[in-house]
C-alpha cells in the first residue's frame, strides 16, 4: 500500500468525482484511476462505485475510509516531526475550549506538549458549544475540546475523551457539606445557581422536574467562574460536572437518584490537514487516563 494511492482516494471521497480529485492531486485522471484499483485490489474489493453523475463508497471504502485517513494524517505528522526538527521552525496551534471545560485538567498535556513541540506557540478561545462549532467550521480553531456541540455537520469528527459524573457541589461550610449523600428533597429550600452555558441544561431541568424541583429559587451565571464566585460565597448550590468541585476546593456530595453523566470530546474537521501540533496533542488526549470514566459508568449504575 503507496501513500500516494491512500492520497488519491482521500481525494475522491472528498469528491466524489475522479477528475476533480485528479485536479486536487495534480496527476492525470488514469494515473489516479490506476492508483485506485491497485488499492482496490490489496483491499480486496470495490471502495468506489463509479457512475457517470455521482460516483460512491462502497460498503467497503465507508469502513476504511477513517483509518485510511488516520494512516494518512500520521505519515504527514511524522514528516513534519522531522521537518520542525530540522528547521526549528515555529509550531502554532489554535484551541477552542468549553466555558464549561476546567483547563486544569488539560495542563499536564499541554505542558508536554511544549516540551515536544519546539517554538509551540499556543492560543485558546473559549465560548458556548455553538461559538466553539464555529471556531472550528471557520478555520480559527484546529482542534475543539467541549462537551456535546448540537453539530450535525458531517466534518465534525468527535474523539470521546471521558465521561464525566454529574453530581451536587457545594461550599465547603454548606449545611449539606459533610454528607456521604443527599435527596432531592434537600434542595427543596437551596437556591440553585443555573450555569446557562452548560451543554446538559435540558437533561438537569427534565431530571429536576422529574424528581419534584419545580419553580426553585435560582440564579443564572453564563460561566464558570462566576459559577464558581457564587459557590465559593456560599450562595446557592450547584449540580454540576465533578470537575468543578475538584478543581477548585469545592465539596461534591453524591445526589440520588441523579443519573447525569457529561461526555467530553476532542472535535476536529474530518479532512482538514492538521499540523504537527494539533494530531500530536489530539494523540497525547485520546490515551490519557482521565480516571472519570469508571465512576462515571458506577453512578450511572448506582442511581438509575
Amino acid at each position: 500500500m503507496e501513500m500516494h494511492q491512500i492520497r488519491y482516494f482521500l481525494a475522491v471521497s472528498d469528491t466524489l468525482n475522479l477528475t476533480k480529485a485528479a485536479e486536487r492531486c495534480n496527476v492525470a485522471q488514469p494515473s489516479l484511476t490506476r492508483a485506485i484499483k491497485a488499492l482496490e485490489m490489496e483491499l480486496g474489493g470495490e471502495l468506489l462505485r463509479r457512475e457517470r453523475a455521482l460516483s460512491h463508497l462502497t460498503e467497503l471504502g465507508r469502513r476504511v475510509l477513517p483509518m485510511l485517513r488516520q494512516c494518512y494524517q500520521t505519515a504527514l505528522t511524522a514528516k513534519e516531526v522531522a521537518e520542525s526538527i530540522r528547521h526549528g521552525d515555529a509550531a502554532p496551534l489554535s484551541v477552542a475550549i468549553s466555558r464549561t471545560v476546567a483547563l486544569k485538567l488539560f495542563v499536564p498535556a499541554l505542558r508536554e506538549l511544549s516540551q515536544t513541540i519546539r517554538g509551540l506557540q499556543l492560543k485558546l478561545w473559549r465560548g458556548s458549544g455553538s461559538e466553539v462549532a464555529e471556531y472550528l467550521k471557520s478555520g480559527m480553531a484546529e482542534l475543539a475540546i467541549a462537551g456535546p456541540l448540537g453539530e450535525s455537520w458531517s466534518r465534525l469528527d468527535d474523539f470521546l475523551l471521558f465521561k464525566e459524573p454529574v453530581d451536587l457541589v457545594v461550599n465547603r461550610n454548606h449545611r449539606l457539606a459533610g454528607r456521604n449523600g443527599a435527596e432531592f428533597k434537600d434542595l427543596a429550600s437551596e437556591t440553585l445557581l443555573i450555569d446557562i452555558e452548560c451543554e446538559m441544561g435540558q437533561e438537569l431541568r427534565a431530571c429536576l422536574e422529574a424528581n419534584g424541583i419545580r419553580n426553585a429559587a435560582a440564579h443564572q451565571v453564563a460561566t464558570r467562574e462566576d459559577l464558581l464566585e457564587l459557590l465559593n460565597a456560599n450562595l446557592g448550590v450547584a449540580i454540576a460536572p465533578v470537575g468543578v468541585a475538584e478543581t477548585s476546593g469545592l465539596r461534591r456530595v453524591p445526589l440520588n437518584r441523579l443519573n447525569l453523566v457529561r461526555r467530553v470530546s476532542a472535535h476536529t474537521v474530518a479532512g482538514r490537514h492538521r499540523s504537527i501540533a494539533c494530531a500530536t496533542l489530539l494523540n497525547m488526549l485520546r490515551v490519557a487516563d482521565w480516571g472519570f470514566d469508571a465512576e462515571a459508568e458506577q453512578q450511572t449504575r448506582v442511581y438509575r
